[in-house]
């Protein structure tokens, strides 16, 4: 299974609620030395904006792996600008009302910022 099939499988979960950032982080887990269970504890309390609406769980996620894979502060620096461009702010509370005003529910709308932050920890970490 690829980390995007993993992330997707782990949003999927109906026995089980990943949140943004777990979905995001526990893919890479192996490759951060990690076992898939210390990673998910490490991202638990970094859904919902760190459960107070601040930056995007999926964000958080990205950044954890992106740090946890030693990847340049630079690269770090362009998912942050390229995740603001795409979506107007890094701010969960901001992209849940925004994704209100479009109509688009919440488990779509966080799938596909899970899925965003995915695609760009990816490329820039280089591991598909």
């Amino acid at each position: 299974m690829t980390r995007k099939e993993d992330m997707r499988a782990l949003r999927a979960d109906t026995q089980t609620h990943y949140n943004c950032a777990q979905a995001v982080m526990v893919p890479f887990a192996a490759d951060m030395g990690l076992t898939r269970e210390q990673a998910n504890a490490l991202a638990l309390n970094f859904g919902a904006g760190m459960g107070c609406g601040s930056v995007c769980g999926a964000v958080t996620g990205a950044l954890m792996a992106l740090g946890g894979l030693n990847v340049p502060q630079e690269k770090r620096l362009e998912l942050l600008l390229r995740f603001r461009t795409q979506n107007g702010t890094l701010d969960c509370a901001q992209l849940l009302k925004l994704a209100a005003e479009r109509g688009e529910n919440k488990k779509e709308h966080c799938d596909r910022m899970v899925a965003e932050a995915m695609d760009m920890a990816c490329e820039l970490s280089g591991l598909e």
